[in-house]
């Protein structure tokens, strides 16, 4: 609002005579009148001024609180940001602890699991072994008790055999005795029917692998001889056998009885034998 500076509206001037005393009386009071109106549009001013400087003042005023208001807003927004993030930071916090502790105890389990597969392997690579030791020790056993067995059956048929022996050796005497006498037809048969028991006797060892040791014209094997005499001849090969007093027996190539036999001496050496093809391949 502009405020005139006369503070008031002029007013029309009365025309005063300067020569009359009340002319004179009247220009005093118009200057009067005229200095007090002027100093009240000064106050009016210096009141307007100051209106106006305090409007002015209150603006800035006002313009400074809304700046503080709006600093304090983004202070706030700045602090509910932080806050925000404060708060989702704890929470990524949170679970990742929960994450690491649910790995560990994966982890401990995923342990434990190796630790029993290991050991578990461990038990079953030692059953596997010793399953296998069983079955090796099995079949020791199962060979060992059938050789022992196979060992016992011969056993029992040599100690028959060597039991029978000396009943061929007297058969076979007395046939030899008969034989060198004279026998009419009767004589003759029951020798000949002494002889086929004396055969079949012979059939059932050979069945049981028993096999006469008969040794005449042979060189002499101290193994399976067993010299009784000692004859000269020089017609024969040096340690020959000359004369089979008692057969010997062997059975499955072991020597059940030496033969007993008589030994040349006095003749040539016997040559050495010659090498087979199976000799010479070895």
């Amino acid at each position: 609002m502009k405020i005139p500076v006369g503070g008031a509206e002029e007013r029309p001037k009365k025309h005063v005579d300067a020569d009359t005393p009340d002319s004179r009386k009247g220009q005093v009071s118009a200057d009067a009148h005229n200095a007090s109106a002027q100093m009240e549009a000064e106050d009016t001013v210096r009141a307007d001024e100051a209106v106006a400087a305090g409007a002015g003042e209150a603006q800035a005023h006002g313009q400074v609180d809304g700046a503080s208001q709006a600093l304090t807003e983004e202070e706030m927004v700045e602090a509910a940001i932080r806050a925000g993030e404060q708060a989702a930071e704890d929470d990524f916090k949170l679970e990742l602890e929960r994450t690491r502790a649910d790995l560990l105890a994966v982890r401990e389990e995923l342990n434990a699991a190796i630790d029993a597969r290991t050991e578990a392997d461990v038990r079953a690579q030692d059953a596997e072994e010793r399953c296998g030791r069983l079955q090796a020790d099995w079949e020791n056993y199962r060979r060992r008790t059938a050789r022992e067995r196979l060992q016992e059956q011969e056993r029992a048929t040599e100690k028959l055999i060597v039991a029978l022996l000396p009943v061929v050796d007297d058969i076979e005497r007395a046939l030899d005795h008969a034989r060198a006498q004279e026998m009419d037809e009767s004589f003759s048969q029951f020798v000949d029917g002494v002889d086929a028991v004396r055969t079949k006797l012979l059939g059932v060892f050979e069945h049981e692998g028993v096999e006469p040791v008969d040794p005449v014209g042979e060189a002499f094997d101290p193994v399976i001889h067993q010299a009784v005499g000692r004859v000269e001849d020089y017609d024969q090969f040096d340690e020959t056998v000359n004369d089979v007093y008692q057969k010997g027996y062997r059975m499955a190539g072991k020597v059940l009885r030496s033969a007993m036999v008589t030994v040349t001496h006095g003749g040539p050496a016997r040559p050495a034998p010659e090498e087979t093809d199976s000799d010479e391949k070895e």
